[in-house]
C-alpha cells in the first residue's frame, strides 16, 4: 500500500517553549503546556523516529504533540544526536533528556509517560529498560523498531540498523530492547497491521521476549497513521495514553 506521509510536513501549532538539557545543538526539547486537566496527569515525552538518520528531526512530531496537548496533557518532544555509526551519542542524549527535562516543566503530576515512534520507539523501549525517567508511569511505543536483530534481518529502510550501529546488531545486545531485561514499568506497543515500513512482526518479537508487555494491533493502520491525529488509529493512541496515565 502507499503510505500517507502527510503528517510529516503538516503545519501545526508551535511549542510554547524550547528547553535545553545539555550544551550541544541537539540537546533541546519543545514543550506544550497542558490545561487544567494536565495537572492530574503525567508529562508526555515524545521521542521522534526517522530510523536514527540526521534527515529527520522533532519538527514532524508537532501535529501529534499539539493534539496530545489539546487532549489535556503537558507534552514535550525531545531532540537527540543522529550520527550514523555513533549509537552511544544517541542513547546518551535520550537518557539525559529523560533525566533533565521533566524537572524543567510544571503542570503535570510528577509522573512521566514516554511515547516513541519507529526508531523513537526503539529508543523509548531502550530507555525503559536501561535508563528510565524518574517516576516513569509507562512507555507507549508506536510502530517501534523493537528488535534490532530482526529489523536488520529484514533490511528495514535499506540497512538502517547497521547504519545506526556502525556494526552488526549481534554486537550490540545492550542496545537491543528485545534482549534487555523487561522494563519495570508498564510497556505498551501499538502497531498498525498494514505497516510495511516496520512490520508488526518486529513488535511481536519484542512482546514474545517480554510477555509482561502488551501489544495492541490496529487494523487498517500503516506506519505513520499512529502519529497522525487525523487518522482513525489516533483514537487508539489516546486511549492507551489514558490507560497509562490512570
Amino acid at each position: 500500500m502507499t503510505e500517507d506521509r502527510s503528517v510529516l510536513s503538516r503545519a501545526a501549532t508551535g511549542p510554547d517553549a524550547e528547553l535545553r538539557y545539555g550544551r550541544l545543538h541537539d540537546h533541546v526539547a519543545d514543550a506544550w503546556h497542558g490545561d487544567a486537566r494536565a495537572a492530574d496527569r503525567p508529562l508526555v515525552v515524545i521521542v521522534h523516529g526517522g530510523f536514527w538518520r540526521p534527515d529527520y528531526d522533532r519538527a514532524h512530531t508537532r501535529p501529534m504533540a499539539a493534539a496530545i496537548r489539546d487532549a489535556g496533557w503537558t507534552v514535550c518532544s525531545i531532540e537527540y544526536r543522529r550520527e550514523p555509526g555513533r549509537p552511544g551519542h544517541t542513547v546518551r542524549d535520550v537518557a539525559e533528556a529523560l533525566a533533565v527535562i521533566p524537572g524543567e516543566l510544571g503542570g503535570y503530576d510528577g509522573r512521566v509517560i514516554v511515547v516513541g515512534h519507529s526508531a523513537g520507539g526503539h529508543l523509548a523501549l531502550w530507555a525503559a529498560s536501561a535508563a528510565p525517567a524518574a517516576r516513569l508511569a509507562g512507555t507507549l511505543a508506536l510502530a517501534p523498531v523493537a528488535d534490532l536483530r530482526l529489523a536488520q534481518e529484514l533490511g528495514l529502510d535499506g540497512g538502517a540498523v547497521p547504519d545506526f550501529l556502525g556494526d552488526d546488531a549481534s554486537i550490540h545486545p545492550d542496545l537491543d530492547p528485545a534482549l534487555l531485561p523487561a522494563p519495570a514499568s508498564t510497556t505498551v506497543l501499538l502497531h498498525g497491521l498494514l505497516d510495511e515500513i516496520v512490520p508488526i512482526a518486529v513488535a511481536e518479537s519484542y512482546a514474545a521476549a517480554h510477555p509482561g508487555s502488551r501489544l495492541v494491533a490496529v487494523p487498517g493502520a500503516a506506519h505513520f497513521a499512529v502519529i497522525d491525529p487525523l487518522s482513525s488509529a489516533w483514537r487508539a493512541v489516546l486511549a492507551e495514553l489514558g490507560r497509562l496515565g490512570d
